[in-house]
């Protein structure tokens, strides 16, 4: 007996005939050719619609492969259920047991819905590019990246949500029974879930409010640091020694969060101090100059509350307060021109002929 005889005679043992089996694998091949001519021609076809190149390679070419599977499985799917409605008919050219009609389909129906979570999993970094495509001045802001975050996360639990339930209905859950299970248990789950529930309201508390936004340097409870994520359960925060907290959103609700982000200005005082012996004349005017460059300076502000002012007079040194308000966004511009500031002072005191006290200098005279 020949291999094929044998095939033959165990599948119609199994309760499908010969052109039942080749119709089923036809269906099987036109869904992987289906998917491989996807995988071809929708980088194609997108390519005109979508101009970002970064939209373009997480929607299509990163994601191929899951787009191309639904596609095929999709069409599979429909050609199983012409093929049960043909032997549900009374056609007596194919012939499939029971259980097989039931399967088979929730087979394809299954890749198709495991495939598209996939993809809408991988589109949801699209929404970084989308915002930075809308965004006018072309700059990823802390109001930006807070936006993306939100988003994103809500995107996910979405996907999973929605995907969860097809998947079970692909594997045979009936939905009506689990949604009254669900009905006569919410009790329970509401109970079980409900740190995660005051989570959830909590960051829609935080977009809503907006103590602060992702890049802001903040203070909850004991932790100080940088927000660098908001997600629907947790806000990360980064230290200054490089580690990160997990904070629960339900907390931010009722703990006070400073938010260094959000001052108007930065106040910064420092003191020189000068040789006892300098020459009152040149201190006048170092202070002079000091206090007309905090004046023309684009990087301060509250030109009338700043001061460059002799502030106390020792037996062993003048002292020179001076007081500015930086403007500018985080604590690496303050750094950049407080540095240049700094050298400034230096150049100034050096062109009047000023020596900065030194006690060392001093004993050794």
């Amino acid at each position: 007996m020949s291999e094929s005889n044998i095939a033959t005679e165990t599948a119609e043992s199994l309760g499908f005939n010969q052109t039942t089996v080749l119709a089923i694998t036809g269906i099987i091949i036109a869904g992987i050719v289906t998917r491989f001519i996807i995988m071809q021609i929708a980088p194609s076809v997108l390519k005109k619609i979508i101009r970002s190149d970064n939209i373009k390679r997480k929607t299509v070419k990163d994601s191929d492969k899951a787009l191309g599977s639904a596609a095929g499985a999709a069409l599979s799917y429909f050609l199983t259920l012409q093929l049960i409605n043909s032997i549900q008919s009374g056609s007596g050219t194919y012939s499939m047991p029971e259980i097989m009609q039931n399967v088979l389909p929730n087979i394809f129906q299954f890749i198709i819905a495991l495939s598209l979570v996939i993809w809408a999993f991988r589109l949801v970094d699209v929404v970084q590019d989308v915002v930075e495509m809308l965004d006018d001045d072309g700059v990823t802001d802390g109001a930006d990246k807070t936006l993306i975050s939100a988003v994103e996360s809500i995107l996910r639990f979405f996907i999973i949500f929605i995907g969860a339930i097809f998947i079970a209905d692909a594997v045979g859950f009936k939905l009506t029974s689990l949604i009254a299970g669900l009905g006569i248990s919410g009790l329970a789950l509401a109970l079980a879930a409900k740190d995660t529930i005051s989570n959830f309201f909590g960051a829609l508390t935080v977009l809503l409010d907006r103590p602060f936004k992702v890049g802001d340097w903040v203070d909850v409870g004991n932790s100080q640091g940088e927000v660098v994520e908001i997600n629907l359960r947790t806000t990360l925060i980064r230290t200054g020694i490089d580690t990160i907290i997990t904070i629960p959103n339900a907390n931010l609700v009722s703990t006070p969060v400073e938010n260094y982000g959000k001052r108007r200005w930065r106040r910064w005082q420092t003191m020189v101090h000068f040789d006892i012996n300098s020459d009152p004349d040149k201190v006048e005017s170092f202070r002079d100059d000091i206090l007309q460059s905090i004046q023309e300076n684009a990087a301060t502000m509250n030109e009338d509350s700043s001061w460059c002012r002799v502030n106390d007079i020792s037996a062993t040194s003048v002292d020179v307060s001076i007081n500015l308000y930086w403007d500018v966004q985080g604590g690496a511009d303050e750094r950049a021109e407080k540095e240049k500031f700094l050298l400034y002072v230096m150049q100034i005191a050096r062109d009047h002929g000023l020596e900065f006290y030194d006690n060392r200098i001093r004993q050794q005279r």
